[in-house]
């Protein structure tokens, strides 16, 4: 069988496919961080591992998950999966994305972070005095949030930077306490609350049958 070709756009179908499904999506961000096998997965998704097997196989028949290893558990081999890179995300591809491959990528990145974050917090994360935790609303025109996202990619860059810096300090054989520094970055065009439409009222309303007289 020929290999895939990479997935590089978020509207290829496969993509779409993958990350319109919950628990494949809780799988791509356990396998971004590390590698894992079905069983694994199943209990860390408290699934069943026939089910979890499944969305593996279907993860590693599109394309998106490879096979890195392979162990032998009481005369059985269980395989050990890694996510690939995934389709990086440019101004141009955006742009010519479809409304459903949009919502599928945002979707699956919400629900990553959901989790990395709910799971940060439940362990302490938000504990330091210095971690921050802040939302902001800012009312601008269109060129105001052109500045707003350049604004944003320069902080990406002062991020590498700053962790380059510290790989540096930490490749010195005296120096240790090395952790992991979560940080989440999101620019978009915000719609309060209270603007948003009830799920109740979102089905019409059945008319009513006229009374017989």
């Amino acid at each position: 069988m020929p290999p895939l070709k990479p997935i590089t756009a978020i509207d290829d179908p496969r993509y779409v496919k993958a990350m319109s499904h919950p628990v494949r999506v809780r799988i791509m961000a356990m396998l971004s961080e590390r590698k894992a096998s079905p069983n694994e997965l199943s209990q860390w998704l408290g699934t069943t591992l026939g089910a979890t097997a499944y969305h593996v196989r279907t993860l590693h028949k599109l394309g998106l998950i490879e096979l890195v290893d392979e162990t032998r558990v009481r005369g059985a081999v269980e395989h050990h999966y890694k996510a690939r890179a995934r389709p990086k995300v440019t101004e141009e591809n955006w742009s010519k994305a479809s409304p459903v491959a949009k919502q599928a990528a945002v979707g699956s990145e919400l629900k990553m972070l959901e989790d990395v974050v709910n799971a940060s917090a439940a362990s302490g994360g938000f504990d330091r005095a210095d971690a921050v935790l802040e939302r902001r609303t800012a009312r601008v025109d269109e060129r105001g949030f052109k500045a707003l996202a350049a604004e944003a990619q320069k902080f990406l860059a002062r991020v590498e930077k700053i962790e380059a810096e510290a790989a540096r300090r930490l490749s010195k054989a005296d120096h240790n306490g090395a952790l992991d520094a979560g940080v989440v970055l999101l620019s978009y065009e915000s719609v309060a609350l209270g603007e948003q439409i009830p799920e109740s009222t979102k089905k019409s309303t059945p008319l009513k049958r006229p009374r017989r007289r």
